[in-house]
């Protein structure tokens, strides 16, 4: 057996624990060198986008702090990833390569071209899941076509999804007799400065793997017994926010499942309803896996025919949280704060671009891509072609929100309101959703004057709501 150094590639599976690349690596008694690498692009393995980006600094950070706890160290490079491999490989004298499997379609077509590469110069190469509880390429229907429904991919994930126990972190890993030399990641300025539009995020979020177990604990403690009939409400702290250490792989999905495990049968339709979601993220990666385009091509195709409109200042009120719905406006703006929005706010956001300004959905997954610090390539394009009727399994296009009502319904004291949109803190309860409907002298009570602290609606839902039945008429006809 080869003594040589063994190169592990971290991508989006920045975790010691559960990791079967890194298990293997450490079983073999070999030096292993953990290499992360900043590739040019958006090819997979870097963020998506500038909050999430923010995310990866830190939680690169914790990486090299844990692997250092277990007498090891974090080198980074940059530039392609077959170039900065096979630098390490002239350098270290590494003549094995492990990595664990990512399922977007750059990604796979990157790994496949590169793992011949490597092959070819005699170099071994081992490559592991991990990254989703299921293999898009093996579950299938009866038929042996892929799924399109969820109902039916869930219940087949479910029936036949039973992971063993996590692979613990390992207490010690072998390192190198030299080190090869390694960038700083603050030379690859990750992080916001001017402005800062982060300032915000470490106040929510704690990135790394110890992070994302910490996270899970709070879960299951304090909010997995009101998840079943609390997650709607945008105001109550319910929901895991494990998304972002997903989409990093700071946490494994089989980590997340297995701790679920063995909970009081009070909780088990809560455990259910909650591992239901975890499945959605699975669904959305086996989508894009068989849909390759999913983020750029509607599923439907008879959406490509949709008269979307091109209203520059439109979009830009709706990114800024200036559309004079509240709701709306709180999400968006929750979501530049913090780099996050709650599920059932993203459905109103998205309807409300899509359906009442008919703007393309492709606009909106840009945005959120940027924004969001769980930004992931198969959740983000999957629910966007959800909400917009195009998307495989879909929400029906006619299925249109009415941002007021959605409002009273799941934020319905107005809570969430007037964190994100303070101006209206102190605006009546009645009206903190429709303040367009409000008589001048509440208004003048609360302090608010629309079109000045607060501003009026740029479209009339219910014209918009008509206009956008009309072209979808159009469009079915």
């Amino acid at each position: 057996m080869s003594t040589a150094p063994l190169l592990l590639w971290f991508r989006k599976d920045l975790r010691l624990a559960d990791n079967h690349a890194l298990a293997a690596a450490v079983e073999t008694g070999r030096p292993v060198i953990p290499v992360y690498i900043r590739e040019p692009g958006h090819d997979g393995s870097g963020p998506l986008g500038g909050a999430q980006a923010w995310f990866l600094h830190h939680s690169l950070a914790a990486l090299d702090k844990a692997l250092k706890h277990a007498g090891s160290r974090l080198i980074c490079r940059s530039g392609k990833a077959g170039d900065a491999l096979f630098a390490l490989i002239e350098e270290t004298g590494a003549d094995t390569i492990h990595w664990n499997r990512r399922y977007d379609p750059a990604g796979m077509q990157h790994d496949s071209a590169l793992k011949t590469d490597l092959k070819k110069n005699g170099l071994t190469v081992e490559s592991f899941a991990g990254h989703l509880m299921h293999e898009p390429s093996k579950l299938k229907t009866k038929s042996g076509t892929p799924y399109k429904v969820y109902t039916p991919f869930w219940r087949a994930l479910d029936a036949d999804y039973d992971p063993p126990e996590p692979v613990s972190a390992p207490d010690k890993i072998k390192h190198p007799h030299k080190w090869p030399d390694s960038e700083t990641r603050t030379d690859w300025a990750l992080l916001p400065t001017k402005p800062d539009w982060a300032a915000e995020f470490s106040d929510l979020w704690t990135p790394g793997e110890g992070g994302a177990h910490k996270r899970l604990e709070r879960f299951l403690d304090e909010g997995l017994d009101r998840y079943e009939t609390g997650r709607d409400f945008p105001a109550r702290d319910v929901t895991s926010g494990l998304s972002p250490h997903l989409a990093l792989g700071e946490i494994s999905p089989a980590s997340i499942w297995h701790a679920t495990r063995n909970l009081d049968h009070d909780l088990r339709d809560a455990v259910v309803k909650f591992r239901k979601e975890l499945a959605w993220r699975d669904f959305c990666y086996h989508l894009l896996y068989h849909f390759p385009k999913l983020d750029r091509d509607n599923w439907n195709d008879k959406f490509d025919d949709f008269p979307w409109e091109t209203n520059s200042k439109a979009f830009k009120a709706w990114t800024k949280g200036a559309t004079g719905y509240p709701i709306v406006d709180a999400g968006m703006r929750q979501l530049w704060r913090h780099g996050i929005m709650h599920n059932r706010v993203r459905m109103i956001a998205a309807s409300f671009l899509i359906k009442d300004l008919m703007i393309d959905w492709r606009r909106g997954e840009r945005w959120f891509r940027d924004t969001l610090v769980d930004a992931d390539p198969a959740s983000n394009a999957a629910n966007w072609q959800w909400v917009a009727g195009s998307g495989a399994d879909a929400s029906p296009f006619f299925r249109i929100f009415n941002p007021v009502l959605q409002g009273e319904k799941f934020d319905p004291d107005g809570a969430y309101i007037r964190e994100f949109v303070p101006e209206l803190k102190d605006l009546e309860k009645r009206y903190i959703h429709k303040p367009f409907e409000a008589p001048a002298d509440v208004l003048k009570k609360a302090g608010v004057e629309l079109g000045k602290h607060y501003p009026k609606p740029i479209v009339d839902h219910k014209q918009a709501r008509d206009t956008a039945l009309g072209a979808y008429k159009k469009l079915s006809g």
